[in-house]
């Protein structure tokens, strides 16, 4: 009997541990369209709230970071989507490989754009100020998909599904001052809140871990 319910308790983790890594194989979400359960975020957190299934950007100069259980919240190599939708004039911006601070802009990192239509010419999809998009593919107030993929030192970032930037980290890259963490490594995920006349939402924003 004792080896039955050995056997069946290897069976039973075998099971388990066999589901957990196809799981990681295919997409996960990081948000629960309800809560901002296993996201954190310092100053001015009221800048995000949960609305209509989707989060809320909009308030002063704040940073939302996946702080939840998925990959303990440090990617490396991934795929991250998300849908937004912007408001007239809006700011914003997707942050991976990053690190959670209180305040400011996070200094660890890449930073996607959000911006259809705010005065800073950086539109949405550029890798901010490494390679920029000046063309404007999507409409203020329609949702749009946006997909980055990071694989080594490579970054991909679509809109719709198109290609907007195409990335390849050199080798011992220096950056200018203020930008030396924008580097290839690991990190989490943030959303950004720019200011208090942007107004962005995201929702179905999910993870797919990619093997090293």
């Amino acid at each position: 009997m004792r080896k039955l319910i050995i056997s069946a308790a290897i069976i039973t983790a075998f099971i388990s541990l066999s589901a957990t890594n196809q799981h990681k194989k295919g997409w996960v979400s990081l948000f629960d369209g309800k809560t901002l359960d296993g996201w954190k975020v310092g100053t001015n957190a009221s800048s995000f709230s949960v609305v209509d299934g989707s989060i809320m950007v909009n308030g002063n100069v704040a940073h939302l970071f996946y702080d939840g259980p998925v990959q303990q919240h440090d990617f490396k190599n991934f795929e991250f989507k998300a849908d937004v939708m912007t408001m007239p004039g809006s700011n914003s911006g997707i942050y991976f490989h990053t690190l959670y601070q209180e305040s400011s802009w996070p200094k660890k990192g890449y930073e996607v754009q959000v911006n259809n239509s705010h005065t800073d010419w950086r539109r949405t999809g550029s890798l901010y100020a490494i390679q920029d998009v000046r063309e404007v593919y999507v409409k203020d107030s329609v949702w749009y998909t946006e997909r980055i993929k990071v694989k080594g030192k490579h970054i991909s970032v679509f809109i719709n599904n198109k290609q907007v930037v195409d990335y390849t980290e050199p080798e011992e890259v220096k950056r200018d001052k203020g930008m030396e963490g924008r580097l290839i490594s690991s990190g989490t995920f943030a959303l950004q809140g720019h200011d208090p006349k942007s107004k962005v939402f995201y929702k179905n924003i999910m993870v797919k871990v990619l093997p090293d």
